[in-house]
C-alpha cells in the first residue's frame, strides 16, 4: 500500500554536496539509521554501483608528501570551481613543518627567522620581498687597502723565515749552518790553503823538480865507482838462469879484479877514439870464469865525464853506425896472473858486447874467450853469436852467451845501487 508522508520509513529530503535535493528510502523493518529513540539502530546511507554520489561522499586523500605546500591540481582531489587550495592534513602529534634548504650553495645560508604561518594552517606563509629603501650606492674598495691610493701608505707585508731541520730532526733556520760545522769547514779550508802554500814555497826555495831528481840520480851514478864496494859492483858469484845456449843455466865465479885507474892502454886506439867524446873518469874491470873453467870473460865499467845529452848522442852513434859490432872496436881483456885467465890476451878474444847507458854516465862492456889460450881467427859480436842458427866457432861454444850474460848481470848490479831501474837488460 502506498506510504504517507510522515510515516516511518518515509524518505526524507536531503541536500547533496552539489546543492541538489535527494531522497532516500529506508527499507522496512526500521533498519535505516535515521530512526531515533531507544532500541533503534543508526541508519547509514547505502551505496550502489554506478551511483555518482558515492564518489562525492568519499573523503579526499591526504596531500602529496613530495609537495606538501600545494593542493592537487588534477584528478578527483583537485578543488572544484577554482576554489582556494586546502591545507594538507597533519598527523596528530606531529611537529609543525619548517622550510628547509635543499639546494647546494657555495656560501653558508643563515638560519631563517621564525616564519609566520598562514591563518588556520601549519604551512609557513611566503615572505614578501622588501624593496630597498633607496637607490643602491655603488660599492668602492677600501682606500686603506688600495694600492692606487695616492696619500695612503702601502700596507707592510712581511714573510716568516723558513725553517729546516738538522741531523737530529731539530728545527733550524733554512740556509743556516750549525756553528760546529761552519767552524770545521773553516779550519779545513785554512789547513788546505796552508799546505798548498807551503808545498809551493818549499819547492820554489829548494828548487826541487822532476828534472832535478833525474839529474841527481845521474850524478849519483857517476860517483858509484868510489862510493860502492867492489863486491856490489862485481859480485864474487853471478847466477845466469837461462843465460846459456838453449836456455841453460850459467854460474860464473870472479877470478880477478883489476885496480881502478884511468883508461890509458885499456882500449885499442880506434875504440879509445870512439869513446873520447864522453871522456874517462874511472875504469873498473873484473874477470870471471864458468863452472867448468872452460871459458873466461872480462867485464868492464867505464865511468865517463859526460852529461846525459852527450851520453845519449854516443848511444845513438853506436846504434846507427853499428860501432858495437865492428871487430876493430873490440875491447881488450884483463889477464890476471896465477888464474885461469892468465893466458887471456887479445888474440884469444872470441865474442864481445858494448852498451852505452843514457841514464848514467857509464859504458858497460864484456869480452870472452877460451881458458886454454887458443886463438880465434874470426871473432863474432855477441848479438850475432846468440842468434839461432849461428854456425861460427864462438857461437857453437856459447861464448856469445858468456859475454852477453855477464854484461847484463853486472849492469843490473849497477842499477840496484842507483835506484829504480829505468832500463831492463835482457
Amino acid at each position: 500500500m502506498p506510504r504517507r508522508t510522515g510515516e516511518a520509513g518515509a524518505a526524507a529530503p536531503t541536500a547533496g554536496r552539489d546543492g541538489r535535493q535527494s531522497s532516500s528510502t529506508a527499507p522496512d523493518g526500521g533498519r535505516d539509521g535515521d530512526a531515533t529513540g531507544p532500541g533503534t539502530r543508526t541508519r547509514y546511507p547505502r551505496f550502489r554501483l554506478g551511483d555518482s554520489r558515492s564518489a562525492d561522499a568519499a573523503p579526499p586523500p591526504s596531500p602529496s608528501a613530495r609537495f606538501p605546500d600545494a593542493a592537487p591540481t588534477v584528478g578527483r582531489d583537485a578543488p572544484r570551481g577554482g576554489g582556494a587550495a586546502q591545507a594538507p592534513s597533519r598527523r596528530p602529534g606531529a611537529p609543525a613543518q619548517t622550510p628547509t634548504e635543499t639546494t647546494a650553495r657555495l656560501r653558508p645560508i643563515p638560519a631563517a627567522p621564525e616564519a609566520e604561518t598562514a591563518a588556520g594552517t601549519d604551512v609557513p606563509a611566503p615572505r614578501a620581498a622588501v624593496p630597498p629603501s633607496g637607490p643602491a650606492a655603488p660599492r668602492t674598495p677600501d682606500p686603506a687597502l688600495s694600492w692606487s691610493t695616492p696619500h695612503a701608505p702601502r700596507p707592510l707585508v712581511s714573510f716568516g723565515e723558513p725553517e729546516g731541520y738538522d741531523g737530529l730532526a731539530r728545527p733550524r733556520p733554512l740556509g743556516g749552518r750549525p756553528r760546529p760545522q761552519a767552524v770545521a769547514a773553516a779550519v779545513c779550508l785554512v789547513l788546505g790553503v796552508g799546505l798548498l802554500t807551503g808545498a809551493v814555497t818549499g819547492s820554489w826555495l829548494a828548487g826541487d823538480s822532476g828534472d832535478d831528481g833525474a839529474r841527481s840520480a845521474y850524478t849519483e851514478a857517476g860517483d858509484l865507482w868510489h862510493s860502492v864496494p867492489v863486491d856490489q859492483l862485481f859480485p864474487p858469484t853471478l847466477l845466469g838462469k837461462g843465460a846459456g845456449p838453449g836456455g841453460a843455466d850459467r854460474t860464473w865465479t870472479r877470478v880477478a879484479v883489476a885496480p881502478d885507474g884511468d883508461c890509458a892502454g885499456a882500449f885499442d886506439r880506434l875504440l879509445a877514439k870512439a869513446l873520447d867524446p864522453v871522456g874517462c873518469s874511472r875504469l873498473l874491470r873484473a874477470t870471471y870464469t864458468d863452472a867448468t873453467q872452460s871459458y873466461v870473460t872480462t867485464v868492464g865499467l867505464l865511468f865517463t865525464k859526460a852529461d846525459a845529452a852527450a851520453m845519449t848522442a854516443l848511444a845513438d852513434r853506436f846504434e846507427k853506425q853499428g860501432l858495437g859490432r865492428r871487430e876493430d872496436l873490440m875491447p881488450l881483456p884483463y889477464a890476471a896472473k896465477d888464474t885461469v885467465a892468465a893466458g887471456f890476451g887479445a888474440p884469444q878474444r872470441a865474442s864481445w858486447t858494448v852498451s852505452v847507458l843514457t841514464d848514467a854516465p857509464v859504458v858497460v862492456y864484456a869480452v870472452s874467450g877460451w881458458a886454454d889460450g887458443r886463438t880465434v881467427d874470426e871473432p863474432e859480436p855477441a848479438e850475432e853469436a846468440v842468434e839461432s842458427g849461428a854456425a861460427s866457432a864462438p857461437a857453437q861454444a856459447g861464448l856469445g852467451h858468456e859475454a852477453k850474460g855477464l854484461a847484463d848481470r853486472v849492469e843490473r848490479a849497477l842499477r840496484k845501487n842507483i835506484g829504480t831501474p829505468t832500463e831492463h837488460p835482457s
